[in-house]
């Protein structure tokens, strides 16, 4: 009874389950571990008989409660006899109650380690950031770069065994795989129970007689990994591109992290970027303005014609549809929008002030100083 483990922990579900989760949980454990699938393994066959005692338990609302509240000593009357707790018995595995309170303390008696989970489950790798350097067309139009990361891969030789060619894991004999031990301690109080690693296994779950030459047991290896990553048309500074299943090695099979490259987008001499809107000027020379014109612009495109109708003031905005920054959701592009500045003439020849002063006259407009025709 010393090793019965929690029957939570057994089918890897949280003590407040419900009982769809129940059912599934023991689905899959006695499917994985079914005798039929390991013939021989007396390992897998003791988790598909424990696993067959947890469910007949939780899977009943009166022997569930029972077990809620009294432990092993609810539903096993022989639990609380071979555990000698004296008069105070009936409490059962006070170790949940204690960890609701002050969680798993190993070293001060194991309060909740009722709860602990298994180490050997499949966990996904970490994911990795990087960052990338673009200029503000290829921020725009979208690109394809190159590069380099240092990440944790599988191992080729072993394919993440740990194991030499040839050779398997053993199941560890302590822990039965679990990577986890449960130790159980008699005090006038009740029996209180704490969960850790194996000391056998080190939490591993298997032990592993030969192992890798080139990984070392570990299953994994450190590589510099080249990568061509493709930018998306119309991405912003600061924003990142996930490449899933590109970051490091998951554990036990577990599935890779990914990797988020996070770009920085180069400012332009021309061009101001708001979301998929473009920002630039253009300077006219009053009597243009005035008068109108067709003057020539700069877009992402190349050059456009721009008519400027005649009264045009400065500061006036005018639109060109299309010429943005694509979506990067959905590739349809912004506008840009062309600001004018009016240009007062400097330099002013004589024949040019006569004509300017016979406008101001026509015009009922005072100058600083008249002059002659």
């Amino acid at each position: 009874m010393a090793d019965k483990r929690d029957y939570y922990e057994v089918l890897g579900v949280k003590k407040g389950a419900s009982e769809d989760e129940i059912k599934k949980a023991y689905r899959k454990a006695a499917k994985e571990n079914h005798p039929d699938l390991h013939p021989g393994d007396k390992a897998a066959e003791a988790r598909f008989k424990e696993a067959n005692e947890a469910y007949a338990v939780l899977s009943d609302p009166d022997k569930r409660a029972k077990y809620d509240q009294f432990g092993f000593a609810g539903v096993d009357p022989n639990f609380a006899a071979s555990a000698g707790a004296g008069g105070f018995e009936g409490f059962g595995d006070l170790g949940d109650i204690f960890g609701d309170i002050f969680g798993n303390f190993g070293g001060f008696g194991g309060f909740g380690g009722g709860r602990q989970q298994t180490r050997t489950g499949p966990r996904r790798g970490e994911s990795l950031r990087a960052r990338m350097t673009l200029t503000f067309e290829e921020a725009v139009f979208g690109c394809k770069k190159d590069i380099t990361i240092p990440r944790v891969e599988q191992c080729p030789d072993c394919k993440g065994t740990g194991c030499q060619s040839g050779t398997t894991p053993e199941v560890c004999p302590q822990c039965r795989g679990t990577g986890t031990v449960r130790t159980q301690q008699r005090t006038p109080f009740g029996v209180f129970q704490s969960s850790g690693p194996c000391p056998k296994c080190g939490g591993a779950g298997k032990i592993i007689h030969s192992p890798c030459s080139k990984c070392r047991g570990s299953g994994t290896v450190h590589t510099q990994k080249k990568l061509n990553v493709t930018i998306p048309a119309g991405i912003d500074d600061g924003e990142t591109v996930s490449l899933r299943g590109q970051g490091n090695a998951g554990v036990n099979g577990g599935p890779a992290g990914d990797l988020l490259v996070q770009v920085q987008v180069k400012p332009s001499a021309t061009f101001q970027r708001e979301g998929t809107s473009i920002y630039t000027t253009a300077e006219l020379g009053f009597v243009q303005a005035a008068l109108g014109t067709e003057i020539k612009v700069p877009t992402l495109d190349g050059e456009v014609s721009l008519n400027i109708p005649e009264g045009t003031q400065t500061g006036a905005v005018f639109r060109l549809r299309g010429k943005g920054v694509p979506s990067v959701r959905t590739g349809l592009r912004g506008d840009q929008f062309v600001t004018v500045n009016l240009q007062t003439p400097k330099a002013l020849s004589k024949k040019q002030r006569e004509l300017l002063q016979e406008f101001a006259d026509l015009a009922g407009e005072k100058t600083k100083k008249k002059w002659k025709l």
